[in-house]
């Protein structure tokens, strides 16, 4: 890929943002790339994989599945360009992927190692400062989620549950998840449950299937 073209596309990702045209034209010409062409239905990442590197999706729609510890749920969403694959990983006590990702599409990936990151990080001013807020940011919404109202309904603590186990609160989601599991993690019982999603269901916010919940719009769900 020629320098002009790394050059535009590292302009869609907020870690290079606010970066002097100089310091941009000396990452797009100094720094180890790597290009990546995934065809649709290959597995980019899975769970577990190690983190060595950060994936930025330039072009492409991804599917991402993340399930639960115990594997007892599984959540399925999608994810469209511009969008960088679980920076917070390449760093920190667990250097593992969390969730698995597949192309839904062709997706092209522009590739940085974890030592070229750490390079740009001491050189680039800004680029460390874009890095610092992005996790600061993560953590800060992460610990607020504590100190959020108990919903004071069935309905809404289900939405919450909805809403607290995806990455982006927008676009379609999948939970596969069984009523009975459901009703544990939400300390009611199972009809209750089944009453409530049924209201949700009518309310054309929702689809039930056998052992899944679909979620058309996520946005519409939380209005």
């Amino acid at each position: 890929m020629a320098t002009l073209q790394i050059y535009e596309k590292l302009l869609l990702f907020p870690l290079f943002q606010g970066m002097s045209r100089d310091d941009l034209e000396l990452v797009a010409g100094h720094t180890r790339f790597g290009f990546s062409k995934t065809d649709a239905g290959t597995v980019v990442v899975a769970e577990g994989d190690d983190c060595l590197q950060m994936y930025f999706l330039i072009n492409g729609t991804l599917r991402v599945e993340t399930t639960a510890n115990d594997r007892g749920y599984t959540v399925v969403e999608q994810l469209e360009a511009p969008v960088i694959l679980q920076p917070e990983v390449v760093f920190g006590y667990t250097q593992r992927y969390t969730h698995t990702y597949i192309a839904m599409t062709d997706a092209n990936f522009i590739i940085v190692g974890k030592d070229e990151v750490l390079r740009l990080s001491e050189v680039f001013l800004v680029f460390r400062l874009n890095l610092l807020n992005m996790f600061a940011t993560q953590t800060q919404k992460t610990s607020r989620l504590l100190w959020q109202h108990v919903p004071d309904t069935l309905e809404k603590r289900i939405v919450r549950f909805f809403a607290q186990h995806c990455l982006y609160p927008a676009g379609p989601k999948v939970f596969h998840i069984l009523m009975n599991r459901l009703a544990d993690e939400l300390n009611d019982s199972r009809l209750n449950v089944s009453r409530a999603l049924n209201a949700l269901q009518l309310e054309e916010k929702i689809i039930l299937r056998r052992g899944r919940v679909v979620i058309p719009l996520m946005e519409r769900l939380l209005m």
